[in-house]
């Protein structure tokens, strides 16, 4: 249900993830820069297995905004609450990867990021969803899932970005192409790939691009599968996916849809922003102008 007014007075629920890399230690510098711009801050600081977007059902007629501090993952668990309150989000980067921070062009930087909510200036952005579930960035079937899976969050905490090349190391060793079907504008490709990755920002994986020209308000996703025969082949393709044009390299197949079904002959993990939502069969689609979210002019 949406909220039918705001408060007058200005009030952000700042949520911190204290187990993301950066932790709570940053909350004091989240609220010092918005109590400055005159903006109250109720401080959650999400307890292991605290739901996100329960706490925005909680407090939701109490604020005008909603502060995340934390990763991508955090930001997922956020998205069903958001949609639900219609309440603008201010991402505090605070995680491993942090691509929804990077995609908008948000700064690193704490206190920086932290006035880029406090002065006001939103964008619209669509969500992606896969199964009812919504995500920001990208969810994918196949090699990132078992990432997912495999990359614990001591390693994120200890290594950060290093921790997601140590464990990929790991899972590529014994990753295999598995078989699927992919079902989009009335037509259905049938591929032996290793990744089937659906995008709806820009940035994933730690800085790696979607598509070239991806934006996160297009309401479009952009879907590519890696179908390679060996991983061997994939550190030669690694530049490409760096700067998103990898769907020029012969054994990649890239599409641009609104909408997009994935089947596997048995059901598979589906990773949406890192966290592990749902299996195959997994319906994609857009969700057009879903979020406001505060940017710089």
């Amino acid at each position: 249900m949406k909220r039918s007014q705001h408060p007058l007075r200005k009030v952000a629920l700042v949520i911190i993830n204290g187990r993301a890399r950066h932790g709570g230690r940053d909350a004091d510098i989240v609220e010092d820069v918005l109590s400055a711009y005159g903006i109250q801050c109720k401080l959650v600081q999400l307890r292991k297995g605290q739901d996100a977007s329960a706490v925005i059902d909680q407090y939701h007629s109490e604020v005008d905004r909603v502060v995340i501090g934390g990763g991508d993952g955090t930001l997922n668990a956020a998205a069903r609450g958001l949609i639900a309150h219609d309440l603008p989000l201010g991402i505090i980067p605070m995680g491993t990867a942090n691509d929804m921070a990077r995609t908008l062009g948000l700064p690193t930087d704490i206190a920086a990021a932290a006035e880029v909510i406090a002065r006001g200036h939103t964008r619209i952005i669509d969500l992606g969803d896969v199964n009812g579930f919504p995500f920001f960035n990208v969810a994918s079937v196949g090699f990132s899932a078992d990432l997912a899976q495999n990359l614990t969050r001591e390693a994120k905490r200890k290594w950060g970005v290093l921790g997601y090349a140590l464990t990929a190391i790991k899972v590529l060793w014994r990753n295999k192409p598995f078989r699927a079907t992919l079902a989009y504008d009335g037509k259905e490709d049938y591929v032996r790939t290793v990744q089937v990755a659906v995008g709806n920002g820009h940035y994933y994986g730690g800085g790696m691009k979607v598509a070239a020209d991806a934006r996160p308000d297009d309401m479009m996703l952009d879907v590519y599968s890696l179908e390679v025969n060996h991983w061997l082949e994939l550190p030669a393709m690694l530049p490409l996916l760096r700067n998103g044009t990898h769907a020029a390299w012969p054994t990649v197949r890239g599409l641009r849809v609104a909408e997009f079904e994935l089947r596997t002959r048995k059901p598979m993990p589906v990773n949406a922003d890192g966290e592990i939502v749902t299996q195959t069969p997994a319906l994609f689609k857009v969700r057009p102008k879903a979020v406001r979210v505060f940017v710089q002019k």
